[in-house]
């Protein structure tokens, strides 16, 4: 047995995994890997990557460069060009970045899941009532962001992201196992709101959330990087008109993205519980008029 595998069976022991995961000073390491990760010395960098290949399945042959200048330049890689294309149907909402698909489904009166039996208010989420309104029958879908993804998310639609909501928080692990024991864990992280809207006028909002090892979230249209550090004023409106497949920003480490759709939007037949997709392939799909 490989020492990977041996590891791998090691961890998941779920007291064992929650205890390494969560029962630590998880802001201290967070802000720990935020310095550590940008520490560009060729010794600091190999060893650091050579660790986290032995922890995962980091498969690095999509990437755009093959040498790197730190762990940081590596998490947040570019891939090569013409890998993960949004899926051209114009009636087709894409997946905003790689994942693993968790719950999805209809948002009754205001409340979604993120597991089975674990439900979650999405006020306490968004802290919007305006825009609870616009999702309250809505349909939601959950992605998870291993460590050894692609990093960066794209915009799922041509929309229109007229303002953002930064919220300081937690940064509980996001795994299965952090899920089914801390309740109410996507509205305890820190996360952004992305309020957008498509052409039609509808609500399309995109929530990235924060974890352990999360050391921030970069958005390129604000020209911003949010994290525990940021101060001020954290509600930015803005105006930014953005195409189908652009990129959006990026995580500093695997988290998790939610997205929320309009009542009337149907799940695509490759959505399934567990299921791996990648970056522009299909999610939801807007009916035709």
């Amino acid at each position: 047995m490989t020492i990977r595998r041996l590891i791998a069976r090691f961890t998941q022991q779920e007291d064992l995994n929650f205890l390494l995961t969560n029962r630590v000073p998880r802001a201290a390491l967070t802000r720990f890997m935020g310095w550590f990760s940008k520490i560009e010395n060729p010794l600091v960098r190999d060893a650091s990557i050579g660790c986290w290949r032995l922890f995962s399945d980091l498969d690095l042959s999509e990437a755009r460069k093959t040498e790197f200048k730190s762990l940081h330049d590596c998490f947040t890689r570019e891939l090569r060009p013409g890998l993960r294309p949004a899926d051209p149907d114009p009636s087709v909402v894409a997946s905003p970045s790689d994942g693993i698909i968790g719950a999805f489904g209809k948002i009754a009166d205001g409340e979604l899941f993120q597991i089975k039996g674990a439900p979650y208010s999405l006020l306490d989420l968004l802290g919007d009532p305006a825009l609870v309104e616009s999702h309250r029958n809505g349909r939601f879908l959950t992605l998870r962001l291993t460590s050894s993804m692609y990093h960066r998310f794209h915009a799922p639609y041509d929309c229109r992201i007229e303002k953002v909501t930064f919220i300081h928080g937690d940064v509980w692990n996001v795994n299965p196992i952090a899920l089914k024991r801390v309740e109410r864990l996507f509205c305890k992280n820190e996360r952004a709101v992305l309020q957008a809207r498509l052409p039609s006028g509808e609500a399309l909002t995109l929530v990235p959330v924060a974890a352990i090892l999360v050391a921030s979230i970069r958005l390129h249209f604000l020209d911003r990087t949010l994290n525990a550090q940021s101060r001020g004023p954290m509600v930015f409106p803005c105006d930014a008109e953005v195409r189908k497949g652009d990129e959006l920003g990026w995580f500093e480490h695997g988290s998790t993205i939610i997205v929320l759709a309009p009542e009337n939007f149907e799940f695509c037949d490759n959505v399934a519980e567990g299921g791996r997709i990648s970056a522009g392939e299909r999610l939801l799909r807007k009916p035709q008029v």
